[in-house]
């Protein structure tokens, strides 16, 4: 059954361009009144109100309902006005997509603590600060769909991104809590890890490569995600038509006790406490000290 956003609100960061455009015209295209977000080009490519102002031309082009918002995701009165606005002009907010980042990139000894701070405070505390601004909403209408975008730089790291990687990373962490948070009143929280060809890529890849990676081929999974049958608590990596699920696993580890010795015996068994027979990803946080009580219990009879 072809998937369908009639009668659905969504908010879209970071839309004027790139990924978040192709959510933001998905998205009505299927259906959804569209919030398209965009802070702005960078120097030399337009007005800050220009790229989502255009996103919303385009998609009131093609017969579909969007308003635009400039807020920067870091200012949280922006935010809150953003989604007064949304509420105000439809009545509810179902989806947030968590797209708008920056880069700083340059290895970790080169890298100031600005350029470090400035990555976090968009991805990271943008991210918080957005779906904060929609949580009360959703749980008020009992249904919500919020998608966080992490990145393979995060879950397997990337040289000279220190500062997106801990950014992404970090939002892996704030949708394992959200998700259980949010599950008694029917809001599902997912990350999406893409690859694609945007402004933030270019340089980064080979034309050919780059040729492959287009918004396009994420978007679906995205769709996906926040759709009224989307799962929670799942990191989905889509790039050229590819998707795959990414896990946090835990593996059955080994008891070695607490004796003077328990470091070497660490450094000793460290092939099998890392054995990935039997690893399990875990329902919450929890699961990893059940696993070493149970271990200790079993160890002490």
């Amino acid at each position: 059954m072809r998937i369908s956003f009639d009668g659905r609100v969504a908010i879209v960061t970071g839309a004027g361009g790139g990924l978040g455009r192709q959510h933001a015209l998905a998205l009505a295209a299927r259906g959804a009144k569209v919030v398209v977000n965009d802070f702005g080009r960078p120097a030399g490519e337009g007005s800050a109100a220009s790229a989502a102002d255009a996103v919303v031309a385009d998609i009131r082009a093609a017969g579909g309902h969007a308003i635009a918002s400039h807020a920067s995701v870091t200012d949280a009165m922006a935010v809150a006005r953003m989604v007064e606005d949304a509420l105000a002009a439809w009545g509810r907010v179902d989806i947030l997509v968590n797209n708008a980042g920056i880069l700083r990139d340059k290895s970790f000894g080169k890298m100031t603590l600005e350029d470090f701070r400035a990555v976090i405070d968009v991805h990271l505390i943008g991210a918080a600060i957005c779906t904060q601004a929609v949580w009360a909403a959703m749980r008020a209408q009992q249904y919500g769909r919020i998608v966080m975008t992490t990145s393979s730089s995060g879950l397997y790291g990337n040289f000279g991104q220190a500062n997106y990687g801990a950014a992404k990373m970090a939002l892996v962490g704030l949708m394992q809590t959200l998700s259980i948070e949010g599950a008694k009143d029917g809001i599902r929280v997912n990350c999406l890890a893409p690859t694609a060809a945007t402004r933030m890529t270019e340089g980064l890849l080979s034309p050919q490569m780059l040729q492959q990676l287009t918004p396009e081929a994420v978007t679906p999974g995205l769709l996906y995600l926040v759709s009224e049958d989307a799962p929670t608590r799942a990191i989905l990596c889509a790039g050229a038509g590819t998707f795959a699920r990414a896990h946090v696993t835990l593996t059955r580890g080994l008891h070695v006790g607490t004796g003077d010795d328990a470091a070497e015996r660490v450094a000793e068994h460290f092939a099998e406490i890392s054995a990935r027979s039997g690893e399990i990803v875990p329902d919450s946080g929890l699961a990893q000290v059940q696993n070493e009580l149970a271990q200790a219990a079993a160890a002490a009879r």
